[in-house]
């Protein structure tokens, strides 16, 4: 058991990933908030939880001994739930995007150092079994220097939903680019996160309208929906050290199926991470590669990596490094200076896009 008291901000699908991810480090689920009444009875009836807010500021008046904070919000809310957490004396994990621009993220960074409280991110796809046995291989000098990297999550049926706040850029920050950052976070990750030189990109709105794009997850439509968001991406990365990173992302593609990759070009060695659907957003139809390749004896080897398998995509995982990285038994997978990197690129992307020209990353 854990001493760790916890509360949960926001009630939607993704605190399924967080909350018995706590039970299971056998952290205390005291309280979660939500403005919608019906989700918060629904999570505590199911997990039992013990107290029901109707907002953040409620449940940390009412729940003094909570010490940390999960932030499953709409990414609109997530730096002024996180830094508004942090001020109270809270450490804080915040789903994914961190932010919606790199200044967000840089303002979140700030708080949490300045109150001395731990902040990392739902960067669950570095916490997978493929990931951390790659990152092995990175750390140990095996793969050297990586020049070049290919960062892929790419849909051909994935608009998820029309109208609710994914698709509205008020509240989402943008379409895939911001939803699916997650392969450009681990393309970072390997390559150790350089700076950002400049960025060029393009995006596309192409189906945004079309029922026939949507994905499989059952979120309901808006009867008058608002999307004003991209709906796929392709961007170019130049890096201060001259390494480069080029990037896909999109919902609605026509592409042959949904794939989700990291592969790379390294001076002793290449790899790649990869996942590949059968059915667009179905974790169950998907199959996972984890290779690295090199020349030995005049030869060249492809190395196949075997992990145990991770049904929960690193999700669990990454919950349980957060809980660790407070106890001090582990050391945490995400940084806050990583996180304001990240939302740069992203940032750089969009406005390249817009502009149509390369952009500068200062």
């Amino acid at each position: 058991m854990s001493d760790l008291v916890v509360g949960i901000i926001g009630a939607g699908g993704i605190t399924n990933y967080h909350i018995p991810a706590y039970q299971k480090a056998g952290v205390k689920v005291v309280a979660i908030s939500d403005p919608i009444t019906e989700r918060t009875e629904g999570q505590s009836k199911r997990y039992g939880i013990p107290n029901t807010f109707a907002s953040m500021e409620e449940m940390l008046k009412g729940c003094p001994e909570i010490q940390a904070v999960s932030v499953c919000v709409p990414n609109k809310f997530h730096a002024e739930t996180a830094i508004a957490s942090l001020n109270a004396g809270k450490h804080v994990f915040c789903e994914k995007p961190p932010a919606l621009n790199a200044q967000e993220a840089t303002n979140m960074a700030k708080a949490a150092a300045d109150n001395g409280k731990i902040l990392m991110f739902d960067f669950n796809n570095r916490a997978r079994p493929e990931a951390q046995a790659m990152m092995k291989y990175i750390e140990n000098g095996d793969v050297g220097k990586i020049n070049s990297a290919q960062a892929l999550w790419i849909r051909r049926t994935g608009i998820p939903g029309f109208g609710g706040w994914f698709t509205q850029k008020a509240f989402s920050g943008g379409g895939p680019v911001i939803d699916l950052l997650h392969m450009i976070d681990l393309a970072l990750y390997f390559m150790q996160f350089p700076k950002p030189q400049w960025v060029l990109a393009s995006t596309f709105e192409d189906f945004s309208g079309n029922p026939d794009f949507k994905g499989p997850w059952g979120i309901p439509d808006a009867k008058d929906p608002i999307v004003d968001v991209e709906m796929a991406a392709h961007a170019f990365v130049r890096f201060e050290t001259g390494q480069v990173l080029y990037t896909r992302n999109s919902w609605a593609e026509l592409n042959k199926r949904e794939e989700v990759s990291v592969t790379f070009q390294g001076a002793k060695a290449g790899g790649m991470v990869r996942r590949l659907f059968g059915r667009d957003g179905i974790d169950a139809t998907a199959i996972d590669d984890c290779e690295l390749y090199v020349q030995e004896n005049g030869k060249s080897v492809n190395r196949q990596i075997i992990v145990e398998p991770d049904e929960k995509m690193g999700r669990e995982a990454a919950v349980i490094n957060f809980v660790q990285t407070i106890e001090g038994t582990a050391k945490p997978l995400s940084q806050p200076a990583e996180a304001v990197i990240l939302m740069q690129v992203i940032e750089a992307i969009y406005k390249s896009a817009k502009s149509g020209k390369p952009v500068e990353i200062s």
